[in-house]
């Protein structure tokens, strides 16, 4: 049972990320599952909100917003285990009003079956898939994977205005065939009160091409990705409700929330309580429908972060745990050197 669904899962994979000729609409769908427990409690509305080492992934402009040394890591198991996704960043404050980041994330099916040199031709009318057609020691395995490496610098330019911009290298595999793209994303955060922010992030801008060893051609289109929060006080705490929303430019028409022509919509909305910068509890909607839950500890020089989402389309796919922990290095020494 688990080599038949290591198969289906490879099998998704392989016709959702590398199935199409010269444009694959779907080509970059690995890179917008979203990274950080924080922001998938929030059903990923967090292109305004992000303050951590994450924002190379979820607006560039933002990682101006940090003030010391941190790090990031999360991991996150899908469809029963079958499907591992893994993230880890590090961001560095770098002199008075800059940042600069690495963050890298991978999405696998490892231990998939390759039963081709495995099937025994027995001449029964070109039927070869019974069980006694099967030579299990000639079955060999392989893993299926996505990687995208982000080099981040973002500046502020005012008290209310950043921005940054992203080089992303992108590789995947599937078993002996393999894939090399390049990408490029622009962000910027804007403040016009202290209460509200604004973001807003271009991915992929210039059109990212991923070129297969096997000649075919993949296109990842332009993603804009617009968000705002607010942020206010009550109960003892801050509440911060977020509102995103992902435009493309693919022709998704019906695979999306909403559509004009070949341009779609799909929101993300979220809402956070913050109590004393102590315990966190979130709630989020997301783009495929999918309700959100998430708990915050805030400790000393680190912040531990949980979501839950369900998987309500299948039961037997399971329910998506993450959890993700962020490291800051919050001594006078590694901070920001105050503005001259």
């Amino acid at each position: 049972m688990r080599i038949g669904w290591n198969i289906i899962a490879a099998v998704f994979l392989m016709h959702a990320f590398a199935g199409a000729q010269t444009v694959a609409k779907y080509a970059g769908e690995f890179m917008a599952i979203g990274v950080g427990g924080r922001a998938l409690g929030l059903g990923g509305a967090h292109v305004a909100l992000v303050s951590d080492a994450s924002a190379g992934y979820w607006n560039p402009g933002a990682l101006a917003r940090i003030n010391y040394p941190e790090a990031m890591v999360m991991h996150d198991e899908r469809f029963g285990s079958l499907i591992n996704y893994d993230f880890a960043s590090v961001a560095l404050p770098y002199g008075a009003d800059a940042s600069v980041g690495i963050s890298i994330l991978r999405l696998g099916v490892d231990g998939v079956p390759d039963t081709r040199a495995a099937w025994i031709d027995a001449n029964r009318n070109g039927l070869f898939d019974a069980p006694d057609q099967l030579d299990y020691s000639k079955i060999t395995y392989f893993n299926t994977t996505d990687w995208a490496l982000y080099f981040t610098y973002s500046k502020k330019s005012s008290a209310t205005l950043q921005y940054g911009a992203n080089v992303k290298l992108i590789r995947r595999s599937i078993a002996d065939q393999s894939a090399t793209g390049i990408g490029f994303d622009l962000g910027a955060l804007y403040s016009p009160h202290p209460s509200v922010l604004l973001g807003v992030n271009a991915q992929d801008i210039t059109t990212t091409l991923i070129a297969w060893s096997t000649g075919r051609n993949e296109l990842v289109s332009p993603t804009l990705k617009i968000g705002g929060a607010y942020f206010f006080d009550f109960l003892g705490g801050r509440f911060a409700p977020a509102l995103d929303v992902d435009v493309r430019f693919e022709n998704r028409e019906f695979a999306s929330a909403a559509h004009a022509g070949p341009v779609s919509f799909d929101p993300h909305a979220g809402l956070e309580f913050d109590y004393k910068k102590t315990v966190a509890l979130r709630v989020g909607y997301n783009d495929v429908k999918q309700l959100s839950l998430g708990a915050g500890l805030h400790l000393r020089m680190l912040d531990v972060d949980y979501s839950f989402s369900k998987f309500t389309a299948d039961e037997a796919l399971g329910n998506t745990h993450r959890i993700s922990l962020r490291f800051v290095l919050q001594h006078e020494e590694f901070g920001r050197p105050p503005s001259q």
